[in-house]
């Protein structure tokens, strides 16, 4: 009797996701996780699967050149990429890609490399390796014009252990619980001004009975000012004016500044920027220009910072101090004196414009396709423009939005007007945001190198290797989210996420990124948000001319094509 030799391949998933994501394997085995296969099944549990993900399911883990991939010429995808235009749609690149090759692939355009992967728990594996400094690709243009300028680098633009012992320091001042609860009142300030200035703009323009006005707008341009005005608050102790019916010189040429920086920033990482400064390239001078202008701006702002702490230290007690007046992060820097003034303005400068990246935006490096970025954008950006696709997507959903208002509405009344208590009695606001960035995530991916060698899906991962987690398709994929498309909030309820707390399940939710090197604006841009969607749903009921799914795209960040325009009636 003649032997025979059968192949069989065996694709590692994780649990449930058996011929998922549009691949059906031909005569192999579809395994969850990990563990020994009898039968088409695995025994072994947890600790098998952690096993597997160590020597593989064959006994064998397999090559890091078997990972399958787009193409080995790097040069031959970039000319696709410039075709085809997949930066401006690279989040659905990345979806097909998915789609025809699995939940892990590999991708070279130009010189770089990457590996990307889906699944939460590859992602929880990435997590656990990214060691003590965990390190991302740099933004060239913005470290080059720190050097050129001789100014101080901040945790944004910092690796290793310079970054960790800056970002200690700040962590302590924008993340912790007692920080967050000194500057909640700046934010809800900011937040309170923007909805009467809405309400007066609604009877002033809006159509309508007089208790009845209603007015439809594109909210884009007025929510990148309050972002920058609640970010300002928070990080100076002292508003900029942006609410002003003719807003100040100083606050024009920033706003200027912030918007021609993010502009140039994209086209910048392309090319070399030692080279565009040697020969005086338009771009790199208006990019070079734009940052001068906020490091002024920052400068001047850091000035009268110190001014007023040294009068309040002449006068009594040091501002911050128990009873004292919060003086924005700024002021808590300066008083503690743990990092020193040039120190103090590169993180206050780069803040700033990290801040703007929960607004509206979040930057990618397009060449590296989708670096997590989010960090180092504004945060006026950071929370601009997620908040146009909450408007959009609760004005689209009037069920869902009402019963947000409701929450919200209950936890007003029983909070006494302290913002903290009505955040913690809605959590359907914060479901909300949540909800919004799984399905519009500012940054498209969040990126690690792995400081030890790893295993994802069966694949050999050397040290070193860029890897990306990548939002937006994990965000609408069925095999991690139950019906993707439908806008949720409830499903990150308590009770729902206990369900999904199994391997991975805590890195569903990663528009901030995570770990260590999450965004540092991480808590501003939320309070920011949630703050001001809960004033907006005590005001306004909130419509949409047409409800048909936005068409996005990827500049520095992943916003609508076209700014979706939003009705405001009065409650």
């Amino acid at each position: 009797m003649r032997s025979m030799s059968i192949r069989v391949t065996v694709f590692v998933r994780a649990p449930g996701i058996c011929g998922s994501l549009g691949i059906q394997p031909q005569k192999s085995l579809c395994v969850s996780a990990a563990g020994a296969v009898v039968d088409g099944k695995i025994e072994g549990g947890k600790g098998a699967v952690r096993e597997v993900r160590k020597k593989g399911v064959d006994g064998r883990v397999r090559r890091f050149e078997e990972i399958p991939h787009t193409g080995r010429n790097g040069w031959v995808n970039l000319v696709k990429f410039w075709r085809e235009d997949r930066f401006r749609n690279l989040h659905k690149h990345m979806e097909r890609t998915f789609n025809t090759l699995g939940p892990i692939y590999r991708e070279k355009v130009g010189t770089v490399s990457s590996v990307n992967i889906l699944l939460p728990s590859d992602i929880s594996e990435l997590f656990k390796s990214e060691g003590l400094h965990p390190r991302r690709m740099l933004l060239q243009p913005w470290a080059t014009h720190r050097e050129i300028r001789k100014h101080s680098k901040g945790v944004f633009l910092k690796n290793g252990e310079e970054w960790r012992a800056d970002r200690l320091q700040l962590n302590k001042e924008v993340m912790m619980s007692a920080a967050v609860k000194r500057f909640l009142p700046l934010l809800d300030d900011v937040a309170g001004d923007f909805c009467r200035m809405l309400r007066a703009r609604v009877e002033r323009e809006g159509r309508g009975e007089e208790k009845k006005r209603s007015l439809t707008i594109d909210p884009c341009p007025d929510l990148f000012r309050f972002a920058l005005e609640a970010s300002c608050h928070v990080i100076y102790g002292e508003r900029i004016g942006l609410f002003s019916s003719s807003p100040s010189l100083e606050s024009q040429k920033f706003i200027w500044a912030v918007e021609r920086m993010l502009a140039t920033t994209p086209p910048l990482l392309y090319l070399p920027p030692g080279l565009l400064l040697r020969i005086g390239a338009p771009l790199w001078t208006q990019h070079a220009t734009a940052w001068d202008h906020i490091f002024t701006h920052a400068e001047a702002r850091i000035q009268r910072g110190y001014q007023r702490l040294s009068s309040s230290q002449a006068q009594g007690p040091p501002a911050g101090a128990a009873g004292g007046l919060y003086t924005g992060i700024l002021g808590q820097l300066m008083e503690k004196g743990q990092l020193s003034l040039d120190l103090i303005k590169a993180n206050i400068t780069e803040l700033m414009a990290g801040g703007v990246d929960t607004v509206c935006t979040v930057p990618l490096c397009v060449l590296a396709f989708s670096l997590s970025v989010s960090p180092l954008i504004p945060s006026s950006v950071q929370t601009a423009v997620p908040l146009q696709f909450a408007l959009f997507e609760l004005g689209r959903n009037p069920e869902v939005q009402e019963r947000v208002r409701q929450q919200v509405r209950m936890s007003w009344a029983q909070a006494g007007g302290d913002p903290q208590k009505v955040l913690q009695g809605a959590p359907l606001l914060k479901g909300t945001i949540k909800e919004v960035l799984r399905l519009y995530p500012v940054g498209i991916t969040v990126q690690r190198y792995p400081v030890r060698d790893i295993v994802l899906q069966n694949y050999h991962i050397p040290a070193g290797t860029m890897v990306q987690a990548c939002l937006y398709p994990m965000g609408r994929s069925a095999q991690v989210f139950e019906d993707p498309l439908r806008f949720d909030p409830s499903r990150w309820s308590s009770s729902r996420e206990e369900g999904q707390r199994g391997e991975g399940g805590g890195f569903r939710s990663l528009a901030f990124g995570f770990g260590a090197r999450q965004c540092v604006g991480r808590r501003i841009a939320e309070n920011e948000m949630q703050l001001l969607l809960m004033h907006i749903l005590l005001s306004f009921h909130l419509s949409v001319p047409s409800s048909e799914d936005l068409k996005t795209t990827v500049t520095l960040i992943l916003q609508p094509e076209t700014p979706p325009r939003i009705t405001f009636s009065k409650l």
